[in-house]
């Protein structure tokens, strides 16, 4: 185990940080992880990840808010936090139509609490923090990948304006204190222990109960599905790359592959042994047509190249969902 200080893993609980902090215990690493465990997908799925942890030397849990400004400064300054990488939020565009409140005071409070504790906490090494894919707006696919560098100006959801806030005053706090960040803006994780409210693990569910699948955008949508051991490879590659002093370094993070919609279905199928029926609806408020992530920057960077294709990862989601929740729906 490292004689380093423990890094902070935000979200723990959720679907990211939860192979994030397994990735980390496993190269030695000691982690403080924090997560209010809530209500917006089933808690049970978000504590049969943390069960994962038990036993695990090096491991710490705090169940709290991460918009609880001072019990997070507390929880940096009491565990001598110098490397944070920050992943929960109010996840979801379409939960954003419903509940906006929820995505100020997670995304836009939360953010700023890690912040003021990174501002003040001693000889603080860097910030990696979660951004999404979601800030480039409703772009057509094109013959090339998002880059950092487009424009990040037109958000079509709530979610993805909270998103590229968080960049911006995270922009102003590298100027103004002058400790490294780094946002990755995130393209369409997929894998085992995943979150219900994402379509491959909707329509699994669905499909396994005989129920019919809504598939929206008349399924001319795309996506730069990512499989989630080359998001962490992706993540912790960052972490141990940090930016100079004063820089808020924005990296892209995905496959550089998108694949449509009706595809990725066919490809669910398969690897579940088994057919949707198929109800086709219109496009729904605030989501995008396509995504896809130009990596260069990051490979560059740090050697990130993803492994795993889509039919590998469904597969491997296929008999997880099944050995977690049977044969059923």
């Amino acid at each position: 185990m490292s004689d380093a200080p423990p890094i902070l893993v935000t979200g723990a609980a959720g679907f990211i940080g939860h192979a994030t902090a397994h990735r980390l215990l496993a190269r030695g690493e000691r982690v403080v992880g924090i997560d209010n465990v809530n209500d917006y997908y089933d808690p049970a799925l978000k504590e049969a990840r943390l069960a994962t942890f038990e036993g695990l030397d090096g491991f710490a849990f705090h169940r709290m808010d991460i918009a609880d400004a001072p019990a997070i400064a507390t929880l940096v300054r009491d565990n001598g936090i110098r490397r944070i990488i920050h992943l929960a939020a109010q996840a979801g565009v379409r939960y954003s139509l419903e509940n906006p409140f929820a995505y100020e005071r997670s995304n836009l409070a939360g953010h700023l609490s890690l912040l003021e504790a990174c501002r003040h906490a001693e000889g603080f090494e860097h910030l990696v923090y979660a951004s999404s894919s979601s800030v480039y707006g409703d772009r057509p696919l094109a013959d090339r990948g998002f880059r950092e560098d487009d424009p990040v100006d037109m958000p079509v959801s709530l979610y993805a304006a909270t998103k590229r806030s968080c960049e911006l005053i995270s922009q102003s706090y590298a100027k103004l204190y002058g400790f490294p960040q780094t946002g990755l803006r995130f393209f369409t994780v997929y894998g085992p222990w995943g979150r219900p409210d994402m379509a491959y693990f909707g329509f699994a569910q669905k499909i396994l109960s005989g129920r019919p699948i809504e598939v929206y955008g008349e399924g001319r949508m795309a996506r730069d599905f990512t499989y989630i051991d080359d998001i962490v490879d992706g993540i912790i590659g960052a972490l141990d790359n940090p930016p100079a002093a004063q820089e808020n370094r924005i990296l892209n993070i995905g496959n550089s592959h998108p694949v449509g919609l009706m595809e990725m279905i066919d490809t669910l199928e398969t690897a579940i042994g088994r057919k949707a029926e198929k109800i086709m609806r219109p496009m729904q408020p605030g989501d995008v047509t396509a995504t896809y992530a130009d990596v260069s920057k990051l490979t560059a960077l740090t050697g990130y190249q993803p492994k795993v294709m889509l039919t590998e990862g469904l597969d491997r989601f296929a008999a997880w969902y099944r050995d977690f929740y049977g044969d059923v729906g």
